[in-house]
């Protein structure tokens, strides 16, 4: 089992086609970078079943499903399905994630790679998002072991890991999967509320993906597209990429967000990544007629039982109820500040501002208390990064490049 701290490297309810058949999505990410964010979910009233079948965790105490509420989204780097089993060896080679035996000696960790979180507007027409830079420095709000600091990634994999060691010296009887699922349990409960303590908001709801999931997905959509600034290559993610528009399949789209090294701004870069993806799921659904087609949705239905994992309260037919309404126009995706970059404890790290990310979390998700701040500003006198915007560039040929269709160019 990974030790702690490893540090591997859906909406619009679509128009009734038939009078029988009305179809919506909740689209809330996970795909995750080296894991990815991407949550999605699409169903009609025929499946209703198999709706009420997602949701399985009892980590949090689950918030409304109507009305105002923050939903974190999480793309978890493991390795290893939800019952502790190592991937075969096919998939990890796809995923350009190892081997069974680099990942039974520690590979991968089960670190979250991606952390979204999502405030809905009161009504359902209206949501922004925060991406959560992985590399955030912070104290872990809720750890059964010894360690008490260290990336936000890491916290979920540091809970996972002493829960498990606990369990195995209580009751070394215990199955493989009892372990992974209360192991798991403790991950989510240390994930929430660490990014609780950072942001200074109740999360409601959270969705999660590992890297097979979000594989899956993807696989089920058919790719996506995708806009870059600057041709990309990178061994580690398996990223090799030219500049422009571009169609890619599952094994790339998992490629694509989960690369960071080679990037101008590293994970800064990558969370734009994660967001431009969402944009052009978002984008993709409401154009090519997957949510029109029962078949494509039971499909998709039938990847979210098995990998999406959601807080077991969330009522999902209510909440899509309330976002038929939301287009991507709507959903806005920021990222948190950070002051600079630091070594720290031998890791390289962001130094971050809780009380500043506070601040601007609050004034975003409940505007009518506060003035809002802009998502971007780095504290004073610290080393700069390189702004998250979109950097003008030029393409394969030398022209400029240039979105199609509504999606973003990323770098």
């Amino acid at each position: 089992m990974e030790g702690p701290g490893a540090d591997g490297r859906g909406m619009t309810g679509a128009r009734k086609a038939r009078r029988s058949i009305a179809l919506s999505l909740l689209y809330a990410l996970s795909c995750v970078v080296a894991a990815v964010v991407l949550v999605i979910s699409g169903f009609s009233y025929f499946v209703v079943k198999d709706v009420d079948s997602i949701g399985s965790s009892h980590a949090i105490v689950s918030g409304p499903s109507i009305g105002p509420q923050n939903i974190l989204l999480m793309g978890l780097e493991s390795r290893r399905d939800w019952a502790g089993n190592i991937l075969p060896n096919y998939i990890l080679k796809a995923l350009h994630a190892g081997n069974a035996q680099a990942v039974a000696n520690g590979a991968g960790g089960n670190d979250t790679n991606t952390l979204i979180l999502i405030h809905i507007f009161a009504g359902g027409k209206k949501a922004v998002g925060f991406s959560i830079p992985r590399d955030d420095w912070v104290n872990f709000a809720d750890t059964v072991g010894p360690q008490q600091a260290g990336k936000i990634d890491q916290a979920y994999g540091v809970s996972l890991y002493y829960e498990e060691q606990k369990l195995k010296g209580q009751d070394p009887g215990l199955s493989q999967d009892q372990l992974a699922f209360q192991g798991n349990e403790a991950g989510r409960a240390a994930a929430v509320a660490t990014v609780e303590q950072l942001t200074g908001v109740h999360i409601d709801h959270f969705a999660e993906v590992n890297l097979d999931g979000f594989y899956e997905l993807a696989r089920v959509l058919g790719g996506v597209e995708v806009c870059l600034n600057h041709p990309t290559s990178d061994v580690n993610s398996g990223a090799n990429f030219p500049a422009g528009y571009q169609h890619l399949d599952p094994q790339q789209a998992l490629a694509f967000v989960r690369q960071r090294d080679g990037l101008p701004n590293g994970d800064l870069d990558r969370t734009h990544r994660q967001q431009a993806f969402l944009d052009a799921v978002m984008q993709q659904l409401r154009t090519d007629g997957t949510l029109n087609d029962l078949t494509k949705v039971q499909a998709l239905l039938s990847v979210a039982r098995q990998y999406l994992i959601t807080d077991a309260g969330w009522n999902l037919l209510n909440f899509a109820s309330q976002m038929r309404t939301l287009t991507s126009a709507n959903l806005v995706f920021r990222t948190l500040p950070i002051q600079g970059y630091e070594t720290i404890d031998g890791q390289d790290a962001n130094a971050v501002d809780p009380s500043a990310i506070q601040s601007i979390v609050h004034a975003t998700f409940y505007p009518a208390t506060r003035s809002a701040a802009p998502a971007s500003v780095v504290g004073p006198g610290a080393k700069q990064p390189s702004p998250p915007v979109v950097i003008p560039s030029t393409g394969p040929q030398g022209g400029p490049v240039t979105a199609k269709n509504g999606i973003p160019c990323v770098n």
